[in-house]
């Protein structure tokens, strides 16, 4: 479980395929602190920590993750947001964000808007993905407040914190991101389609 906000950025270092499973070796500031088998948010897809040196580890990702993911994406040096799992007696301050990454999205514009930035995403609507108004959506990973809410598409507003510690400084228009809907929305949408008629 995770809370949507990015504690640092990682470069990745190498990546090797085995079958349809690629292994990704980043390198973190908090790599010397993991351990073997612990979970760590990548771009919002919750990976499992193989292996461990020094400032590098090493995570690896099935093929299903892969397709549902940006992670098939990404090339060495590329910025990968990163979150370790939540302890119980932290504060909840993005929202409630499970590692389970629902489809990607594609960036179409990034307008500046005196000091900040709106990103618009579009997206194929698939099952009970939807957004809402004010409502939550984690973007690679970071928990955000949804603005201009539409079918297939909504915006989200950047602060210059968020923009220069994220990776939210390298997506441009045509950059594919991956999303997290609210698991709330998710629930009340699957509930709403089975029993009202």
């Amino acid at each position: 479980m995770f809370s949507g906000i990015v504690e640092a950025t990682g470069v990745v270092r190498a990546i090797r395929e085995e079958g349809g499973n690629s292994h990704f070796t980043l390198e973190a500031p908090f790599a010397g602190e993991l351990k073997i088998d612990q979970s760590v948010s990548h771009n919002g897809v919750c990976l499992t920590v193989v292996e461990i040196e020094g400032q590098r580890y090493t995570v690896t990702a099935i093929a299903e993750t892969l397709l549902k993911s940006n992670l098939g994406l990404l090339r060495v040096g590329d910025e990968v947001n990163l979150e370790r799992s939540m302890k119980p007696d932290a504060l909840l301050d993005g929202h409630i964000v499970q590692g389970h990454v629902d489809q990607r999205a594609r960036c179409v514009a990034v307008d500046e808007a005196d000091g900040s930035w709106y990103y618009t995403f579009e997206y194929d609507q698939q099952g009970d993905n939807v957004t809402v108004e004010k409502g939550s959506i984690a973007v690679n990973g970071v928990s955000l407040t949804v603005v201009n809410s539409r079918q297939g598409s909504f915006q989200v507003a950047i602060i210059p914190y968020t923009h220069a510690h994220t990776n939210f400084h390298a997506i441009v228009p045509g950059t594919v991101v991956n999303l997290e809907f609210d698991i709330v929305g998710k629930y009340i949408a699957r509930l709403m389609r089975q029993y009202v008629r």
